[in-house]
């Protein structure tokens, strides 16, 4: 077996290009010609080779049977849940989500008469949470914003032993610092435009999973929400994938260094990164994941006026709505990421008014950090 950086550069070597070409040819066809209706190719919806590819591809690298891309997370996500719930089911949820998938199991999934609730981080807590017609248990780690850990050998124990499907968003992670399906998860999420794609430029979702005979069931709800992605996209996000071990090691070197810096800083309170021994869930982190990631929140302790003022103020670091690119980017999740949220709710979840969320790109540390010296400076903090 190829390690996970190798299978980057070399995805479906030796017979995954045509003619011996180092790189996927794109092909644009939706219409594939087939000798008999029992031996249909490509069936479901109009994907096409380079979407089918692309799933592969990262099923690979997650360890999975199989994998589908699509145009967006969201539309991965919906397609996940919407394959194995349907009227009349619940669905648990871990608490910290990325706020597109709060809002999904608040507004969206109730219309179909799917139930939703949220339960904490450990085992105890979802197992007190399940009930009898819980058919999916969908979970996030590192978790959106607060970087929390969720267990994931204990869960997948748990939901198979009632047939319950589990599903991860490993988006925070990456297949680089962590496999959810070697620990017994069903299905994983990636929304790709993060890290996968990596450049900030390229918007697109994936969905893995662990068994050959989710493919049709998948496939069939895919059909009918649609979700399909370009080929020239596709090939855009294999290019990117041969950088991805890479990219993520400078992530995770740029992401802890700035977590131990943040985390001796007089002006900063709370840090969260689960690769700091500090963090509540250090340990676990440290044992169901091989590197700890490129995103941290911490609280800076200021005046709204001049946390507003600090996040002018930085000239490299971007303001920006997004993560896990190659430049970083930081925002305020009560005014971005989980706005939706309610006042009391982002309190609930320990989301405060002045955390920030940092995606550490991978520049040179010593002007990272440079930057957010000058920023604090300049706004008077």
């Amino acid at each position: 077996m190829k390690s996970t950086g190798t299978l980057c550069v070399h995805p479906l070597e030796p017979s995954g290009t045509l003619d011996g070409a180092a790189t996927a040819a794109v092909m644009p066809a939706t219409a594939y010609a087939y000798a008999d209706t029992e031996t249909l190719r490509y069936p479901g919806f109009y994907s096409t080779y380079n979407q089918q590819r692309l799933g592969q591809i990262i099923a690979n690298l997650e360890q999975g049977s199989w994998g589908m891309a699509y145009s967006s997370g969201m539309a991965a996500i919906s397609t996940a849940i919407l394959s194995f719930a349907q009227h009349g089911d619940h669905v648990l949820f871990s608490r910290d989500l990325y706020g597109g998938t709060w809002k999904l199991a608040e507004q969206e999934l109730p219309k179909r008469g799917i139930r939703c609730s949220y339960a904490g981080n450990t085992l105890a807590d979802f197992e007190a949470m399940l009930e009898k017609h819980t058919k999916v248990i969908y979970l996030e780690t590192p978790a959106n914003p607060l970087l929390s850990i969720v267990p994931l050998k204990e869960i997948a124990t748990l939901a198979a032993s009632r047939g319950i499907i589990t599903i991860v968003d490993n988006t925070f992670a990456t297949p680089i610092n962590q496999q959810p399906l070697l620990h017994g998860i069903d299905i994983v999420i990636h929304s790709g435009t993060k890290y996968l794609g990596g450049h900030n430029d390229l918007p697109f979702g994936v969905l893995v999973s662990a068994h050959a005979d989710h493919r049709g069931r998948i496939m069939d709800t895919a059909k009918m929400y649609g979700g399909s992605l370009a080929p020239q996209e596709c090939y855009l996000a294999e290019r990117s994938l041969k950088t991805l071990a890479l990219r993520v090691q400078q992530h995770n070197d740029n992401a802890l260094a700035l977590a131990q810096y943040l985390s001796v800083c007089p002006q900063v309170g709370q840090v969260f990164y689960p690769g700091l021994p500090t963090h509540r869930d250090y340990q676990l982190a440290c044992e169901q994941m091989y590197g700890f990631g490129g995103m941290l929140s911490f609280e800076l302790n200021t005046t709204p006026d001049k946390l507003e003022a600090f996040l002018e103020h930085l000239e490299l670091i971007k303001p920006a709505l997004s993560l896990g690119g190659v430049e970083s980017l930081i925002c305020q999740p009560s005014t971005t990421s989980h706005r939706a949220l309610s006042a009391a709710d982002r309190q609930q979840l320990g989301i405060a008014d002045n955390l920030l969320r940092l995606s550490a790109g991978i520049e040179d540390l010593a002007d990272l950090k440079a930057d957010i010296d000058q920023a604090m400076q300049r706004a008077g903090i």
